[in-house]
């Protein structure tokens, strides 16, 4: 039996989230190497751009240190957002569209320009002008929310929605204090969590985009990564309050 190429597998996962259906682990049968997963991703997103969607930025995966020794890995992961991806802040968000979701508090960057990823004196905060709070929503299509590196990779890092708050002016924000409330439950940490500090993860994303190949361009946001463990994401008001940055909501219904 041959293996499925790219394109099927990543029209599995797109069956998968579109029947809102989850499937085993394609690596479970289908073993992938990065370089592999990363192709089925730019496979999935181009199915996604073919039915009219746009790219509105990317987002970290991996930016926990601890996580990073859980899953065996020495660099972050990168997926990218859409506009459908996008919802206001305060805005209300289908549930049943989803397969299981969950919901993370994030520092979101602005890009200003676009990033030449061939120039090494590239200095990526030089081409931010705007920081704010953010809610990720993540939604891994695959049971039981269980995955290795290489299926969440080629599942797009599982990303499924996003808010974002108001944006401010590209300051400190290193070590600032971070809640993130649900209807049911509460997680509290600090933007230190994300590789020590938000900028950190810019800079590793410039690296792991240059080895991709995946471009930056102004006008997109950068999803820096969780600054707490991610919660279920259920029905009614979720919040992310980032000391400093403020407040962004999200209604589940």
């Amino acid at each position: 039996m041959t293996n499925p190429s790219h394109l099927e597998l990543a029209h599995r996962l797109d069956t998968a989230r579109n029947g809102r259906s989850p499937i085993p682990g394609i690596t479970d049968t289908h073993p992938l190497a990065i370089d592999d997963a990363y192709a089925v991703q730019d496979a999935l997103v181009g199915l996604r751009k073919a039915t009219g969607e746009r790219l509105t930025g990317v987002k970290l995966g991996f930016t926990s240190k601890a996580k990073m020794a859980q899953m065996g890995v020495s660099e972050v992961i990168v997926g990218r957002l859409t506009d459908a991806m996008r919802i206001g802040d305060g805005a209300e968000l289908d549930l049943s569209d989803l397969i299981h979701p969950r919901v993370e508090p994030e520092v979101a960057f602005r890009l200003s320009e676009y990033v030449d990823l061939d120039d090494p004196t590239t200095e990526i905060e030089a081409c931010v002008d705007a920081v704010a709070p953010a809610l990720e929503v993540i939604d891994s299509r695959y049971q039981d929310f269980r995955f290795t590196v290489t299926d969440v990779v080629a599942d797009n890092t599982s990303a499924a929605a996003y808010a974002v708050g108001a944006w401010r002016p590209l300051g400190d924000v290193a070590n600032k204090a971070v809640r993130l409330r649900t209807p049911q439950r509460e997680a509290v940490g600090s933007t230190a969590a994300i590789l020590g500090a938000p900028l950190a993860a810019l800079h590793a994303l410039l690296a792991i985009c240059r080895k991709r190949r995946i471009p930056l361009a102004p006008g997109q946001i950068v999803l820096a990564g969780a600054a707490t463990a991610a919660l279920p994401l259920t029905a009614g008001v979720t919040a992310c309050h980032i000391a400093g940055l403020g407040i962004v909501t999200l209604k589940g219904r």
